[in-house]
């Protein structure tokens, strides 16, 4: 399996606690944001990321360089802006497999890659969508779902209870040859919310654990959370020894 991770913002709302770095970059009790995402995807025997990058991608380059726990790296360099569209085209040059996964750069989900991969493949769509279940949220918009297929996307709004886009995605590489995508423009809003009624897109609903650090209380709760994660992983490291 293959993966493109997003990883090309400027962090501007966390510029008051993340200074001179990419958001993926930011740090998180010791290491950067970016290598949580790709210990993730080590789990699940993801032989290739493509790393797209923009602002001060240097940084980012010279952390990872070519390999990073037996995942090869290859990068994807934005000259210029492209949106997080013209992004995953760019970055689909590097692709060798017809389908791949997509990541945000600056969240976390907790969920079975592998198992989001398959049925995106058994269902042959076009896009498949992680969802993660909440509740009383303002930050986030809503994903319709109808008869196991998503029909619809709401805008950000205080919401009791639904299910908001968790950020990883497996794409069909033909799907944006067909939509005639090229140059700058949102994945988002350009073409997910445009074009929903010509395209096939599934959910894939996870309960893990999820993370956005694109603000500063989100990222401080990232430090939080993932030294607690931490410390779990490492009791239950000790009592093995038992």
């Amino acid at each position: 399996m293959e993966a493109i991770i997003l990883a090309g913002g400027m962090g501007t709302r966390l510029q008051s606690v993340v200074k001179e770095v990419p958001k993926p970059m930011a740090g998180i009790n010791g290491k950067p944001f970016l290598a949580y995402l790709l210990d993730h995807l080590a789990k699940y025997e993801i032989e290739k990321v493509v790393l797209s990058v923009g602002y001060k991608h240097t940084i980012i380059q010279d952390y990872f360089k070519q390999n990073y726990r037996n995942i090869r790296i290859v990068y994807a360099v934005e000259n210029e802006a492209l949106g997080t569209g013209g992004a995953i085209v760019a970055s689909l040059k590097h692709v060798d497999d017809n389908d791949v996964l997509v990541l945000n750069g600056d969240s976390y989900f907790d969920i079975d890659i592998k198992k989001l991969y398959n049925r995106h493949r058994e269902l042959n769509g076009d896009i498949t969508i992680s969802l993660k279940y909440m509740r009383d949220f303002d930050r986030y918009g809503t994903v319709k779902i109808i008869n196991n297929k998503i029909v619809g996307f709401a805008e950000k709004s205080f919401t009791k209870a639904g299910y908001i886009n968790g950020g990883i995605y497996a794409v069909n590489k033909d799907m944006f040859h067909k939509n005639n995508c090229r140059g700058k423009f949102s994945f988002e809003n350009d073409l997910l919310h445009k074009t929903i009624d010509n395209l096939n897109i599934y959910p894939f609903i996870g309960d893990g654990y999820f993370i956005d650090i694109g603000i500063p209380e989100d990222y401080q709760k990232a430090q939080y959370d993932f030294n607690l994660f931490e410390q779990v992983r490492s009791a239950k490291r000790n009592l093995s020894m038992f």
